[in-house]
């Protein structure tokens, strides 16, 4: 299995639809919006608003995340973004290490059918190497310390540190953030 990394762009805004968006186009789902706007904005986009505001952000120069495709078809998503753009910025939970310009990487989905094969390592990497290629000095992720315990499949989402440590990130914080029951650290990797 050989696993491609892309950047979600428009013309790829079919396959993000199929990653991130609902069976029933005007249901409220994230859209990986959550941890990506205010809360305002998020609360004030219902139905299909939160697609169409997705579709707006895959028209700008920096992607708002990768897609990972197995043999052509969507099989996952990275969401990653210049911290200076998204709440984890003004978080009272999710701490500064120092005022480098990093990159966050805060969602990682793998479809169903399709998870345990490696998906989330490559998307992982891949997100690294699209921050890499638009000038981040560093990336960080703020997965769960889970010490190897399950993680519930709704808030797996952050990451656990173990994909992160593979992927070449080291503990750089502790949080105040908890997702599934166990804290979230920061963990970051240099681009330098």
């Amino acid at each position: 299995m050989t696993i491609e990394i892309k950047p979600a762009t428009r013309a790829r805004f079919d396959d993000l639809a199929t990653m991130l968006g609902p069976r029933n186009p005007t249901s409220n789902v994230c859209w990986c919006l959550s941890h990506r706007i205010d809360s305002r904005t998020n609360r004030g986009l219902e139905g299909t608003a939160r697609g169409d505001y997705m579709r707006e952000l895959t028209e700008r120069d920096v992607a708002p995340g990768v897609l990972a495709y197995d043999d052509g078809e969507v099989v996952g998503w990275a969401a990653v973004a210049p911290r200076s753009e998204l709440p984890f910025e003004r978080s009272r939970l999710i701490p500064h290490v120092d005022d480098l310009p990093v990159w966050s990487i805060w969602c990682i989905k793998v479809r169903p059918g399709h998870r345990r094969k490696g998906i989330s390592h490559a998307l992982l990497a891949g997100a690294v190497e699209y921050a890499a290629a638009k000038g981040a000095p560093a990336v960080e992720g703020y997965p769960v310390d889970n010490k190897g315990q399950k993680v519930d499949l709704t808030m797996a989402f952050v990451g656990t540190r173990a994909v992160f440590e593979r992927a070449g990130f080291t503990k750089a914080a502790d949080t105040d953030a908890i997702a599934g029951g166990f804290p979230r650290i920061l963990m970051r990797r240099s681009l330098a």
